[in-house]
């Protein structure tokens, strides 16, 4: 009989930890994680019915995961509800909405099916499938190392890799500013578009730096003037999108590797001298 209670002490602890365990999942940033999830199951969606407007929806719907997933965690860290379980739910969500849903857009909207009964499209319809594979197996590996190893060693300033959601903010961006096209039509064109997926892919699996902006003192007093350049930028974003959104996220992939062969070249030219 002692041995049977002893074998059955475990099973009330297990029921503890679980118990704990749903206790400790908080419901506030698990909403914005649910929300940047249906966001990008929803471009998934869009994508696959292939109209011009449910391409840009698509790449809408990418862009406002990507607002959700800078609410969840800020809001976590601020109501201090950040727990393990939330970043791996974060991490899970994100390999859907910045790693399948833009490798299914970019595929979409750069190869339609009806390409593969032309001469010469079925082996660009191959190309396009490793491509946007390639971006998804970086996006997926650039996660599971933030997970590891965190962000930049000494600080929060800089992230390693190019983040995800901004990858996925430059293959969002082209197909809204270029939605109405339809899908590319031209071959070569398509193999252009397709060769920027692994670029993308290998920079959020370098060890490029990338300025993460979560130094700025958002809880802190700003001048007024700070207030009006913001609204002033949501006002130019929202009237000229098609093109400020492609500015934006090109100029952020291209500083971090400007920077990148800046720090590389300052360091060579340091060693030499010393």
């Amino acid at each position: 009989m002692a041995e049977i209670e002893q074998q059955s002490m475990p099973f009330p602890d297990i029921k503890k930890r679980n118990r704990r365990l749903r206790r400790g999942i908080y419901l506030l940033p698990s909403l914005f994680t649910v929300a940047n999830l249906l966001c990008g199951y929803y471009a998934c969606v869009a994508a696959l019915i292939g109209t011009n407007e449910d391409f840009d929806h698509a790449a809408k719907a990418i862009g406002i995961a990507i607002l959700f997933d800078a609410m969840d965690g800020r809001i976590a860290r601020m109501t201090g509800t950040n727990t393990e379980f939330g970043v791996q739910f974060d991490s899970l969500a994100d390999v859907v909405s910045f790693g399948i849903a833009p490798a299914i857009l970019a595929y979409a909207w750069g190869f339609r099916s009806g390409f593969a009964a032309i001469e010469g499209y079925h082996q660009l319809g191959e190309f396009a499938w490793l491509c946007c594979l390639t971006f998804l197996i970086c996006s997926a590996w650039r996660l599971a190392r933030f997970n590891v190893k965190g962000m930049e060693p000494g600080g929060n300033k800089n992230f390693v890799g190019m983040p995800t959601p901004a990858a996925a903010g430059v293959v969002a961006a082209i197909v809204h500013a270029c939605h109405w096209l339809g899908p590319i039509a031209q071959k070569q064109w398509s193999i252009t578009w397709f060769v920027l997926l692994p670029i993308l892919g290998a920079l959020m699996a370098s060890t490029v730096r990338y300025y993460s902006f979560k130094d700025i003192p958002w809880t802190r007093r700003q001048p007024s003037i700070t207030i009006i350049l913001l609204f002033l930028l949501v006002g130019i974003v929202w009237k000229y999108s098609e093109y400020v959104l492609v500015i934006i996220a090109g100029t952020y992939a291209v500083a971090g590797i400007v920077l990148h062969v800046v720090r590389f070249l300052r360091h060579r030219m340091v060693t030499r001298t010393a």
